[in-house]
């Protein structure tokens, strides 16, 4: 399991609910009468065998019974906000990360702005796709993607000032204006650790906000996202520790 900064186990999702989660992804379409009776299975409909929970008996359903022990996974404001501001935060990662080919003097610190740039951009991909699926009843869904056109861009200070300049720098780990400039200018050794620590603190508020989406979120692909970005940043930030 991925652990936070100092060592300890980072937040899990909650159990329970993911406990009703892999039950439902585990039901086992069953056609037809099962050893020890199962329900609706002498009528030749098929069946649904229910995990049960540990020391209970799996249970034998019927399509219709299924779908209503399914859990409701509806989004919920934790989600969306969670979305929406990671979207940001990603971006701004690549726009650090964009800096560092021409800029770093370690190949360690360009191989690492290279691996956020793989990981990063495609989450962001997802998070957007998620968003046209389920869009803001309350109007505002768009928010994330209203940037995209300054912020998806990682080249340059343009980029730079336009992803710390988003309205989004109350967001945990997210760079100043001031210190992307200070990041944008420097070169060599003095841009390697800059980029480590602002990274460092960056990846560090993306953790505080995958645990809040866990805590408080109800959709699992939600879950999913910030469950991965726990374990692919907290592996990272163990990496640039020990790389500064």
């Amino acid at each position: 399991m991925a652990k936070d900064l100092r060592g300890r186990q980072a937040l899990p999702a909650r159990p329970v609910r993911r406990a009703a989660v892999v039950a439902a992804a585990l039901l086992l379409p069953l056609t037809g009468c099962q050893d020890g009776g199962a329900e609706g299975g002498d009528d030749g409909r098929a069946t649904i065998v229910a995990p049960g929970r540990p020391g209970e008996k799996a249970r034998n359903l019927t399509p219709e019974q299924a779908a209503k022990a399914t859990p409701d996974d509806t989004p919920n404001a934790a989600d969306r906000s969670y979305v929406r501001n990671m979207i940001e935060h990603h971006r701004q990662a690549l726009t650090m990360s964009a800096l560092a080919p021409e800029r770093a003097a370690a190949d360690p610190v360009k191989r690492l702005a290279e691996r956020i740039t793989a990981a990063q951009k495609p989450e962001i991909g997802a998070m957007e796709k998620w968003q046209a699926r389920h869009p803001d009843p309350a109007g505002d869904g768009t928010h994330g993607a209203d940037h995209s056109g300054h912020a998806a861009g990682t080249g340059g200070t343009g980029g730079t000032g336009g992803a710390g300049g988003s309205g989004h720098g109350d967001m945990p780990g997210m760079a100043t204006e001031q210190q992307l400039k200070e990041l944008t200018d420097a070169r060599g050794a003095a841009f390697d650790r800059l980029f480590l620590q602002l990274m460092t603190a960056h990846h560090e508020g993306a953790l505080k906000m995958a645990g809040e989406a866990l805590a408080g979120g109800n959709n699992v692909a939600v879950e999913e996202m910030a469950t991965e970005v726990v374990a692919t940043q907290s592996a990272e930030i163990h990496r640039m520790r020990t790389m500064g």
